[in-house]
């Protein structure tokens, strides 16, 4: 409401700078522009089409935002594109994961638990959760048996490669490569991303049903401006 007590027609919009969602997404997209500068052949429509999702997460969020001062179904709208940007970033980042042999991480797997513990913020707090976690002693509970997540040039020296895999003891814990880390580090932060688009539309859509658009608000104004006449 406007001093005089009456509804603003456009009400305060834009501070999408204050919205976790908009922090993580963009920590996603600072994420994925490093990993695929490291990971994914600059030359392959993977590496494009990555990036671009990412950023696409946080553009249509600022967008989204931006015009919900006249427009809360383009709000609606925009933010749908950005969560589904995520979804199909997050599908890539498995797709990667899968496809040269590197572990999916659960949710509760304790390098993820640590992963959240850290709370990272910046792109710089993720690369140092990477290194320190690379270098972390081993046990059977968080690491991965064999070599699957690592190529021959990442392997420790002490390891024996001569020995096979499954004739190795339990105890043979290497850590997980760097890739596979950065990886689930990024799925990590894409899955809080997205369940916090998902409970901003149903918060939007609510608000939408109970309180309707520009229009509406547009027709309530005009309405009480003649009634103070």
């Amino acid at each position: 409401m406007e001093g005089n007590g009456q509804e603003p027609l456009v009400p305060k919009h834009g501070g999408y700078r204050r919205l976790k969602s908009f922090r993580v997404a963009q920590l996603v997209y600072d994420v994925t522009v490093r990993f695929c500068g490291r990971y994914i052949d600059p030359r392959s429509r993977t590496h494009d089409q990555m990036v671009q999702a990412a950023r696409s997460g946080v553009q249509n969020i600022a967008e989204g935002s931006q015009a919900s001062g006249t427009s809360k179904k383009m709000e609606l709208k925009l933010t749908n594109v950005a969560r589904a940007s995520l979804e199909e970033l997050r599908l890539d980042y498995e797709d990667f994961l899968r496809h040269n042999g590197l572990s999916l991480l659960p949710a509760e797997h304790p390098v993820l638990l640590r992963f959240r513990e850290r709370r990272c913020a910046t792109l710089q707090e993720v690369q140092q959760w990477v290194v320190d976690e690379h270098g972390r002693p081993r046990t059977d509970t968080d690491g991965v048996e064999g070599n699957q997540d690592l190529t021959a040039a990442e392997q420790p020296a002490a390891a024996d490669l001569s020995v096979p895999v499954r004739a190795r003891p339990c105890s043979s814990v290497v850590p997980l490569s760097s890739a596979c880390l950065a990886a689930n580090a990024a799925l990590s932060l894409l899955n809080l991303a997205c369940h916090l688009l998902d409970r901003q539309l149903s918060a939007l859509a609510t608000a939408f049903e109970n309180e309707g658009g520009f229009t509406e608000r547009l027709y309530r104004v005009r309405n009480a401006k003649r009634g103070n006449r």
